[in-house]
């Protein structure tokens, strides 16, 4: 039977159960019905030099169901006396030069292999009158945090205004970002998701009022260090492990970070952080972005601050970032419920949830939240996850006893020992109750059922981890009643209809394993119907999607697996490997999914090497247990590894991927590295120096 205790160590053991659930499905609402046709954009209108050549821009055009597009164009009409031809009918950016005066309006269809789009039409106006600018501005690119393109230029004399246009993976086409720049700006910051941009490249295009002229396309190259987001407390200190656990806002302006082993005694908002007598008591912060500026906004500590209570383990943000969920797995009152006694410490590690509310840009604590049937060392708030409303809060205690099974049992035994148990918590105004007991459907003496949790956006589906489970049954709903494959973990989910629950599947990995800890970290996509499950404790040596899984010569390489859903029921879609697999790297230590469930983050936080930045060298194995993230995409029901992602300062023990969490868009990853060593303080301070083992760090892709 696994033992969770072994991996909350500082060692080098395998950083494994100590998941913190990231709560980006539940930030915002899902994707779009499938089946949605495709939507032609055939870009901006545009004012031509006769005799110029003209591009044209599809990349515009979008499929809600993320299939690939084919394209067609086609002159509506042209001037008379024009002989302009198309350079390609079916280029995503065909040209043609604008031969005579006149206007040129252009046509294109889009078809995602079943139907056509409505077409979308541009207009191309020629003149010999004026006449675009002679010579288009050469744009210079830096990188510069946080997440930052910035793009600087000397104007030319015959330009009004300029366009940045973008094509965000060299394949796609080039579109304009942003809007027009005036004559005089001179420069432009681009904000991107990092991991999405390794192969764009850029036209800043030359403007007035007959024309434009394009630059030569600017190429993005190397690995992207210098606009990583580098962020540290406040009151950085050894061992405090700043970036435990990390949850970011639906649209990426909020950021909240757990330091489990903070030490000031200080309690509520912004108190002293200065004092450390209070040993690992924790803390937690929040950043706040506006523009492109982050800066710290609020220092939260438990109402009943004490040693040890390791407050911030876990932290969970609602959508619109004003209502935040803490963990304190080691709280020791006895109370139970909501706001009851917090002063006695009769059930040591029996843990507690505080429930922080945002009104403008102040913080104050709205509810303190216990089980319903609070004992010691049940480790209440292992996990926890907030809907997007922040109205439901699924709080998971994998180490409770008791033998119940399914909804709303009995509480009261003690009969299966470390069993586990989820509650789910609703909120009717700022007033909190518990809605449900939830137990598995097969509770076990040691199957941890709880380790990690995540709810949907609407809160109305839930998905539960259970490492210890330890049935060898593979794939949906098999038989839970084998207990041959100790360890190999179980995952279920659970839905909800008004306030009553009901398990709606039994979920395990298609190549079950004795010892591969399946149901590690979970999370739901914002409409509940893609599922990420990490397992990692897995032992295959393949690299990549839907690999050879019966290997099992890479010891806990860990792996992922993709499910989705399809009314109520559930079918693996892919199982995911690493590109660079190796033995202990626990590829599947944390997971986070964007809200419509085609980007996918996994951790490897024992992952070794040197690398650093966006897909640096992977075989390097130098550097051990300093961490890796790798980013997936999904387009249709294909997966593709689209990144491999490093620390800007990549260094040895620094469990960079320890926790990390996507935004609702897929534009923003934040990476925790608990472990990270440098004394630095606030935004993009000094990454070089490492006088402050464990002080931890986060980062901004």
């Amino acid at each position: 039977m696994l033992k969770i205790k072994r991996y909350r160590t500082v060692t080098l053991l395998v950083f494994l159960a100590t998941l913190v659930v990231g709560c980006n499905s539940d930030s915002s609402v899902g994707a779009p019905a499938p089946g949605s046709p495709p939507v032609a954009n055939a870009g901006p209108d545009q004012n031509v030099a006769t005799g110029s050549s003209v591009t044209l821009a599809g990349g515009g055009s979008t499929d809600a169901d993320g299939n690939p597009l084919t394209y067609s164009w086609s002159f509506t009409s042209r001037p008379a006396g024009s002989t302009a031809a198309l350079s390609s009918t079916t280029a995503v950016n065909p040209t043609f030069t604008a031969d005579v005066d006149g206007a040129y309006v252009i046509s294109l269809v889009v078809n995602d292999g079943t139907v056509d789009s409505a077409a979308d039409s541009v207009t191309v106006t020629a003149s010999t009158s004026a006449g675009a600018p002679l010579a288009a501005a050469t744009p210079a690119l830096a990188f510069t945090s946080v997440k930052i393109f910035q793009f600087t230029w000397t104007d030319v004399s015959d330009a009004t205004f300029y366009q940045l246009l973008e094509n965000p993976d060299g394949v796609s086409g080039f579109t304009q970002v942003g809007s027009d720049i005036t004559q005089g700006v001179q420069s432009v910051d681009h904000v991107v998701p990092l991991y999405a941009r390794v192969n764009a490249s850029y036209i800043l295009r030359s403007c007035n009022g007959s024309g434009c002229i394009d630059s030569a396309a600017v190429l993005v190259s190397g690995t992207l260090v210098g606009s990583i987001g580098y962020v540290k407390a406040s009151n950085s200190g050894g061992g405090d492990k700043f970036g435990y656990s990390v949850s970011l806002a639906a649209d990426g302006n909020t950021l909240a970070v757990g330091a489990n082993n903070e030490d000031s005694n200080a309690t509520g908002i912004n108190g002293d952080q200065a004092d450390n007598t209070a040993t690992k008591s924790g803390a937690v912060y929040v950043f706040s972005r506006s523009g492109t500026t982050w800066t710290q906004q609020a220092y939260l500590k438990a109402s009943n601050t004490e040693a040890n209570d390791r407050f911030g383990g876990v932290v969970s943000l609602a959508a619109d970032g004003n209502t935040l969920a803490v963990g304190a797995l080691r709280e020791a009152s006895s109370a139970t419920g909501i706001n009851g006694d917090q002063a006695d410490n009769l059930a040591s590690e029996s843990g507690a949830v505080y429930v922080f509310s945002r009104s403008g840009t102040t913080w104050s604590q709205q509810a303190y939240v216990k089980a319903s049937n609070t004992e010691a060392n049940d480790r209440f708030s292992w996990t926890v996850s907030l809907a997007a409303d922040g109205n439901t809060l699924a709080v998971g205690a994998y180490a409770e006893d008791s033998s119940a099974t399914g909804i709303d049992g009995d509480q009261t035994n003690n009969l299966a020992s470390s069993s586990g148990v989820v509650y789910v918590f609703s909120r009717s105004g700022a007033a909190w109750s518990q809605q449900a007991y939830v137990k598995a459907s097969n509770t076990g003496l040691g199957d941890q059922f709880g380790v990690s949790v995540s709810l949907a956006a609407d809160g109305n589906t839930l998905a539960v981890g259970a490492t210890g489970e330890a049935s060898n049954a593979t794939g949906i709903n098999g038989d839970q009643a084998n207990n041959t494959a100790s360890s190999s973990g179980a995952v279920y989910v659970f839905s909800r209809s008004g306030a009553a629950w009901s398990q709606q599947a039994y979920v395990k990995a298609s190549n079950t394993g004795g010892g591969d800890v399946f149901g590690a970290s979970v999370n739901l996509a914002a409409d509940g119907s893609t599922l990420a499950v990490g397992a990692a404790s897995e032992a295959s040596s393949d690299t990549g999607i839907n690999g050879d899984q019966a290997d099992n010569s890479a010891s806990d390489s860990g792996a992922v697996y993709v499910f989705s859903r399809s009314g109520a029921a559930w079918s693996q879609q892919a199982y995911v490997k690493a590109s660079n697999t190796g033995g202990g790297d626990v590829f599947g230590r944390i997971v986070s999914l964007a809200a419509d469930g085609n980007t996918l983050a996994v951790g490897a936080s024992s992952e070794a090497s040197s690398a650093t930045g966006i897909n640096g060298n992977q075989v390097d194995d130098s550097v051990s247990f300093s961490g890796a993230v790798y980013v997936f995409s999904r387009s249709g029901t294909t997966w593709s590894q689209q990144a491999y992602v490093k620390a800007g300062n990549t260094g040895g023990l620094d469990g960079f991927g320890w926790t990390l969490n996507l935004t609702a868009d897929g534009n923003t990853l934040a990476v925790g590295a608990a472990f990270e060593s440098s004394n630095a303080t606030g935004i993009n301070g000094n990454q070089a120096d490492n006088s402050a083992s464990g002080s931890g760090a986060v980062y901004l892709y």
